[in-house]
């Protein structure tokens, strides 16, 4: 599925608010059209943010020949594109990759930069593809044969380079014949699990079943799950990981039952410059994304609404971070240490 492509000089995505049931495509021509990209949604997921902020960065390049702007413009743009959304880490760690090649390669024309910027953009891409694959093969060593999987949000394709990260373990599972099946929460209020998760699971011929935020518990008890497998938007170096809201209360129930745990993200997503959960910042967003469901109004004018896109799960909840280099178990802050290294 291809839901991205960088072609004469612009960056062309899949709009992901429209999906299940229309496929339609956004535009982009500048580095301001792929911040909209970015804070509005229409891409989401952390690896994928990373990879379409690095092409941001080569259509601001881009701007500034034909305006014939000084280089030094690009601070200004790769700043910008860093206020886009605060939580995913990817976006900065692309943006900073991004300036220390810019840097690198300061004394070269401007025409030369530009080329070097998007053969770098391209790298990142293609790195995130094969990531995801070792990602998936790392973690398919973790799940039995007929595992009932329980997932999160979306993790999958759709949300990285290709492939996926939780939905990348969940693919290694399907194709390399374990007869598993997935249980997709529906992931209020954007319902990326039911839109997306589910789309891209039935895509492959995985079966799932489609649940709402509030019925994992239930499932549990019942003992309909086998192990849970989110996605991350950052990782701490203690191993405490925000991901989409919801995640948490997960965690909660999964540790409750005695339910394995599974987080599976790139090492681009492990924030080694900050110790614990308390330092990762947490995206609050508009109202209206909770006051409306389908272009009506579900909520009161006189009801005031909470809308944190994330929550930050303990390291003590969980069982595994999965990772393009291997599996990491406790204690976590010295083995993620060990990948740094690496």
């Amino acid at each position: 599925m291809k839901h991205f492509e960088f072609e004469n000089d612009k960056l062309i995505v899949l709009d992901q608010r429209k999906l299940p049931f229309e496929k339609e495509y956004f535009v982009c021509s500048t580095y301001q059209d792929v911040y909209i990209a970015i804070k509005d949604m229409i891409i989401r997921g952390a690896p994928l943010i990373g990879i379409v902020a690095a092409y941001g960065v080569v259509l601001g390049f881009r701007e500034i020949i034909e305006k014939n702007l000084e280089s030094n413009k690009i601070y200004e743009i790769i700043k910008y594109l860093a206020s886009s959304r605060p939580t995913a880490v990817n976006l900065f760690w692309a943006l900073e990759r991004m300036k220390k090649l810019f840097e690198d390669a300061r004394n070269f024309s401007q025409n030369q930069i530009y080329s070097v910027l998007l053969d770098e953009a391209r790298k990142i891409e293609d790195e995130d593809k094969s990531i995801n694959k070792k990602i998936g093969e790392h973690g398919n060593t973790l799940i039995k044969e007929g595992a009932n999987i329980l997932t999160h949000c979306n993790a999958g394709a759709l949300a990285t380079g290709g492939y996926g990260t939780a939905l990348g373990v969940i693919r290694e599972a399907h194709f390399t014949g374990k007869n598993i099946h997935v249980y997709v929460d529906e992931t209020r209020p954007y319902l990326q699990g039911a839109r997306l998760t589910a789309f891209e699971l039935s895509e492959d011929g995985i079966p799932n079943t489609v649940i709402c935020d509030n019925m994992a518990g239930y499932l549990m008890k019942l003992g309909k799950i086998d192990c849970v497998i989110v996605g991350a938007d950052r990782i701490a170096l203690n191993g405490d990981t925000a991901n989409k809201i919801g995640t948490y209360s997960l965690s909660v129930l999964a540790k409750h039952h005695g339910i394995p745990f599974y987080i599976a993200a790139p090492i681009s997503t492990i924030d080694f410059n900050i110790k614990s959960g308390l330092k990762i910042p947490i995206e609050e967003r508009s109202e209206e994304e909770i006051r409306f469901f389908n272009g009506k109004k579900i909520v009161p004018d006189e009801s005031k609404v909470f809308n944190p896109a994330f929550d930050v799960t303990p390291a003590e909840n969980i069982t595994a971070i999965i990772t393009e280099k291997g599996v990491v178990f406790p204690p976590f802050e010295e083995n993620i240490s060990k990948l740094k290294e690496k």
